[in-house]
């Protein structure tokens, strides 16, 4: 990035996205190859007022010695200081910036894909309690890398393809406007007010039937659904995912039938790529899990824990968001699933369920998304009463 395009997405990040407050505390997270995006965040962090930049950087090629040499009985293991942090980070009220993107695409496929499942480093349990207690004001952005630049556009060599990689995302995030904070709240209200009228029509569940897709998931009573714009307990609003073009809810753990396929590949956390996922579910749970790449470290993921094999998440996605038109495979999650509807296995959000009602909502060690929205999938809402409402057809919103 140039030095304007980098001065106008450290301050969509730090002040808009995280939202960081003077005095806080900010967790900084990267990977290598984002040093400048990094030091960029920091150093904007500090402007806005912040106490202190903790900064911690995830290697992939650390991991992948792991996998390979570690004893067979350790790759579970998490030093307690992991969680330890992030319930601190919690109990300090902290802000906390994540940038996405692989650094290194590819490097664990070569290795036992069941060790590989079972080191879910730098994933944390605790990550995933202190946001359900809205303890932080936090948002992830894209780091682009010249590896993940070529990932995304193999047919161009590498400056061209980076130049590419930073064009599309300054698009998506919004930064080629004038006023790109004004534009993102616009996106929010409109998206917002979906999640509104979803949760004032309380469907007893949802229909999701297209190409390789005939799959009903129960939703809760009363559970909300959400989109863009989060506050924490103490009442700051941030925006966790720039770019966000999604409404999502927790549905039912326990009511998800069918099969679904997915649209597009999903990127784990440590850069394995899954291509051509399809999952079969039963009673709410997996039932049958295949993929062409991958496989069996997702399977390895899904039998974690009890809740890994069950919903805590569908999102969906019109065809009115900047990611979607490009119709561009970004092999990152936050991009590619907010290109299109998406599910996720593992933990939900408690948050979104009034009073004891959220005891119900799945528990996990994980939270993984998958994509399975395309113009050919229509989503359906069903009532009590047994009526179907059209929600979301063509990837247009009907409700």
């Amino acid at each position: 990035m140039d030095d304007v395009t980098l001065a106008r997405f450290t301050e969509l990040a730090v002040d808009f996205g995280a939202n960081v407050q003077p005095g806080q505390i900010v967790a900084l997270n990267g990977s290598p190859g984002k040093e400048t995006l990094v030091r960029a965040l920091a150093e904007r962090a500090y402007a806005r007022g912040a106490k202190f930049v903790d900064l911690a950087y995830f290697d992939p090629w650390v991991k992948r010695a792991r996998i390979l040499h570690a004893p067979d009985d350790s790759l579970e293991y998490v030093p307690p200081w992991y969680g330890e942090r992030m319930i601190a980070l919690g109990q300090e009220r902290a802000a906390v910036i994540s940038l996405s993107g692989p650094v290194a695409p590819g490097l664990l496929e070569d290795l036992d894909p069941v060790r590989a499942g079972r080191d879910r480093l730098p994933a944390v349990r605790e990550s995933g309690e202190v946001i359900n207690r809205r303890e932080l004001n936090w948002t992830i952005v894209p780091g682009p890398t010249v590896a993940w630049a070529r990932l995304v556009h193999p047919d161009l060599d590498d400056d061209a393809a980076l130049a590419r990689l930073e064009e599309q995302l300054v698009h998506v995030l919004r930064l080629d406007e004038r006023d790109p904070v004004g534009v993102w709240k616009e996106r929010a209200d409109t998206l917002c007010a979906v999640a509104d009228r979803l949760s004032e029509r309380g469907f007893d569940a949802l229909h999701y039937e297209g190409p390789g897709t005939d799959l009903t998931i129960g939703l809760l009573p009363g559970c909300r659904w959400m989109a863009a714009r989060f506050e924490t307990a103490d009442g700051i609003p941030h925006m966790p995912n720039l770019p966000t073009e999604e409404v999502f809810t927790s549905p039912d753990p326990e009511r998800a039938d069918g099969h679904v396929t997915s649209t597009k590949p999903l990127v784990l956390i440590d850069g394995t790529v899954v291509r051509d996922l399809r999952v079969t579910f039963a009673g709410g749970r997996v039932t049958q899990l295949d993929a062409s790449t991958a496989q069996e470290t997702m399977r390895t993921i899904v039998a974690r824990d009890e809740g890994a094999a069950r919903l805590g998440e569908v999102a969906l996605v019109d065809r009115e968001g900047r990611i979607g038109a490009l119709d561009t495979v970004f092999y990152d999650t936050l991009l590619d699933e907010n290109a299109a509807s998406h599910l996720a296995l593992g933990r939900g959000f408690p948050f979104l369920a009034p009073d004891a009602s959220g005891e119900r909502i799945n528990e996990s060690d994980i939270h993984i998304d998958f994509m399975i929205g395309s113009l050919e999938l229509d989503v359906t809402g069903l009532t009590r009463d047994g009526d179907r409402v059209p929600v979301l057809i063509d990837g247009t919103w009907r409700i």
